[in-house]
């Protein structure tokens, strides 16, 4: 954690800037990729501690690392991210990603928060201070998102304010009920004034026009769920930072890449908002995003700005940003930088290798035991046929946004039927808290399901367990296996289980090294595959069901969710 400098760390970083004293470390021979010019300017950096003091300018120093001519560029910020959908730990989230040049990242726990709580806080925090990279925490503003759904938690503005003051906090995480905020809730605008002055994250999914002016009145300065680059505009002519994010599911990088120019990069920042380790492993992380940004055309300055400098200043980080004296010491060293190769990392004037992550101190996993669903029986699954259209979720691949669809299904015994003829099987959200043993029912379409089921305990926001399936017996059987491992992803056919991961920590993370993790997620999507699965990621598809801010029809622990008129739908 940053800390502020004593008269005695001034005079020594004024001293080794001016030559006068040798530099703690100096990168020698680098080229510096200027985010004012982009030209690349041949230097060496001089760091004291953890903060530059020496650019543009051949330094001294008691330590040297040889650049090699490799390209420098500031440490990439991730504005947005949830990483509990990482499915490891905090600490594990460290050393997974921070290789990929990802020197802060901006958290919101409010899916761990959402099943245990404030303690969710705690724990984040707690990691924090010994994450490599920064590590920073957003306050979640909606635990529970919504009225519509059974969460594990309740979390108000008092709650809130005990944590405000803490250095690894930046402010209010997205405030996703939008719809409560522009109805004036006063549970809202208590949270809302609560931080008013301070940074406010936000969460407008098509949010246009007039309502997107009232959102915006609040004092909310960003956004992570714009989909399209006329949407992105309007937002940043409105004065809005827009996250462009490309996650495991939600895909919007290719859509807004013509929004991002020189002219633009001081609006749209980067974010990956869910990524799971086996795309991290395949594709890279916020590298990935900036290598694709600058395949897609968009300018290699407009890219690295977005990744690092307009970061900062819309998060108020004034201390990073740019390779520059007086700036927090991350650096990312490339072998290439348009296809953003990166070479090393150095974070917080630490060289991030295996010695690094080692000399860290372990956080004690919290969240254990968190699955109290009730076991349940495969009639329990049965939907009575009451209409002569049913409601059904519309799958759209890459996007957590739902259609809402109508469907005439077969009959027996006056209960409706998954048809696997128009790709429709069956979807229930089991309550998980030990508060009600709710189970809403529904049908979904676009997962290419033909047999089986898959059921998993990570489902935003409240994180129920949900499960998708062609057999009411195997949905049983899946959710019922969930229980027994205290959460995670399960693949059920035939009744019996082909594949499964444990998430024990909340439900929703592991408690092994992330290598264990993404090599599990291996045979997990073969065996939805072997199931039909259609869908490049079916678990994180599944987890986003349950999400009742996110257009346009979604299912809780209560049943099927209009989120457009934030309202239950008879089936």
């Amino acid at each position: 954690m940053t800390r502020q400098p004593d008269a005695a760390t001034l005079a020594a970083r004024i001293a080794s800037g001016r030559g006068d004293a040798p530099a703690d470390l100096v990168v020698a021979d680098v080229r510096l990729f200027d985010l004012v010019t982009s030209r690349l300017v041949p230097t060496d950096i001089a760091i004291c501690g953890d903060t530059i003091v020496g650019t543009y300018g051949r330094y001294r120093g008691r330590r040297r690392i040889d650049g090699g001519g490799r390209v420098v560029v500031p440490g990439f910020i991730d504005t947005h991210l949830h990483v509990e959908s990482s499915l490891v730990t905090p600490l594990e989230f460290d050393r997974c990603v921070l290789p990929h040049g990802v020197t802060t990242a901006i958290c919101d726990p409010h899916e761990m928060a959402n099943v245990i709580g404030s303690a969710a806080f705690d724990y984040f925090l707690a990691c924090a201070e010994h994450t490599i990279m920064d590590l920073r925490v957003q306050l979640s503003s909606c635990v529970p998102a919504t009225h519509l759904e059974t969460s594990g938690a309740r979390i108000d503005a008092q709650n809130l304010m005990r944590y405000a003051g803490h250095p690894k906090v930046i402010g209010l995480a997205e405030f996703m009920n939008f719809p409560g905020l522009l109805a004036r809730d006063p549970e809202c605008l208590a949270k809302i004034e609560a931080f008013a002055g301070g940074h406010i994250d936000g969460h407008a999914p098509l949010v246009r026009g007039l309502d997107l002016n009232g959102y915006l009145a609040a004092g909310i300065r960003t956004d992570h769920e714009t989909t399209t680059a006329a949407e992105a505009l309007e937002k940043i002519r409105k004065g809005m930072t827009v996250l462009i994010r490309e996650g495991s599911v939600s895909k919007d990088l290719h859509a807004l890449a013509p929004s991002l120019s020189l002219q633009t990069s001081a609006f749209l920042a980067l974010c990956t908002d869910d990524r799971n380790p086996l795309d991290i492993a395949e594709e890279g992380h916020l590298d990935y995003m900036i290598r694709t940004l600058i395949e897609q055309g968009c300018e290699p300055l407009a890219v690295y700005r977005a990744a690092s400098l307009t970061a900062a200043q819309a998060f108020g980080l004034r201390d990073r940003g740019m390779i520059a004296p007086g700036k927090r010491a991350d650096i990312v060293l490339l072998d290439d930088l348009d296809r953003c190769e990166v070479a090393a990392v150095i974070a917080g004037g630490r060289l991030v290798d295996e010695e690094a992550f080692s000399g860290r101190a372990t956080v004690p996993p919290v969240g254990l035991a968190s699955v109290k669903a009730r076991p349940v029986t495969a009639d329990q699954f049965r939907i009575p046929a009451t209409a002569a259209l049913t409601p059904v979720i519309g799958i759209v691949p890459g996007k957590i946004i739902t259609e809402h669809l109508s469907a005439a299904l077969p009959r027996r015994d006056g209960h409706a039927l998954a048809d696997l003829s128009q790709d429709i099987v069956k979807v229930a959200v089991v309550e998980r808290h030990g508060r009600n043993g709710n189970i809403g029912l529904g049908f979904v379409k676009g997962f290419g399901l033909k047999r089986g089921a898959i059921a998993s305990s990570v489902g935003h926001d409240s994180h129920n367990i949900c499960v998708v399936g062609a057999s009411e017996s195997d949905m049983a059987t899946a959710v019922n296996r969930l229980r027994e491992i205290q959460g995670g992803f399960v693949v059920v056919a035939d009744g019996r289980v082909t594949a499964e991961l444990a998430l024990p920590i909340a439900g929703l993370m592991s408690d092994l090294p992330y290598e264990a993790v993404r090599d599990a997620l291996y045979p997990l999507r073969s065996a939805a595959k072997a199931l039909g699965v259609v869908l490049p990621e079916p678990f994180l598809q599944v987890a986003f069901l349950p999400l009742p801010v996110i257009p346009h029809l979604k299912i809780s622990d209560r049943g099927i969710v209009d989120v457009n008129r934030m309202e239950l739908v008879a089936l």
